[in-house]
């Protein structure tokens, strides 16, 4: 396969996840709910929601131990690049960016022509906006509705989850 000639119009770098400050009453409060919802299925004699509740909290506890690693983006004539994946424009449905300066909040959102593919969210980090919105118009549209950060992104953010 040939590699990838094209140099990029811009290029940035991003955390792989993004992690949260979290103090012990966070932790508190989780452990709280995870004993309470636990409680429940045991009572209920839902095992498998005990089970699922159980491998989320491991999963969540790995995940904060580990270290992020830092992804490289990119923003090509042939489409996106994110790490190793490549995100060509004619997969991609449109975009739109989520700023608001007052909670130095800057996200870039793709949406994928296959509705089995969930929305991709990239942090802007250091990049000036308007000139990732100049960027992309030249390959897609803009998705001019939406105008706030998805719900799912918000309440993630909300519960540092």
């Amino acid at each position: 396969m040939p590699e990838n000639t094209n140099q990029p119009k811009i290029s940035w770098h991003v955390s792989e996840h993004y992690t949260h400050e979290r103090t012990k009453r966070w932790y508190a409060a989780a452990m709280l709910i995870l004993a309470i919802l636990l409680a429940y299925a045991i009572l209920t004699a839902n095992f498998l929601f005990a089970i699922i509740l159980i491998v989320a909290s491991i999963t969540m506890i790995l995940r904060d131990k580990q270290e992020t690693a830092q992804l490289a983006v990119a923003i090509d004539d042939d489409g996106m690049h994110i790490g190793k994946e490549h995100f060509l424009y004619a997969k991609l449905k449109n975009f739109w960016i989520y700023y608001e300066p007052d909670e130095n909040a800057k996200t870039l959102f793709l949406e994928f022509k296959n509705i089995a593919r969930p929305r991709l969210a990239i942090p802007l980090v250091n990049q000036n906006p308007l000139r990732i919105r100049a960027i992309l118009l030249q390959y897609l549209p803009e998705n001019l509705v939406q105008e706030h950060e998805p719900l799912s992104e918000q309440l993630t953010r909300y519960f540092k989850l």
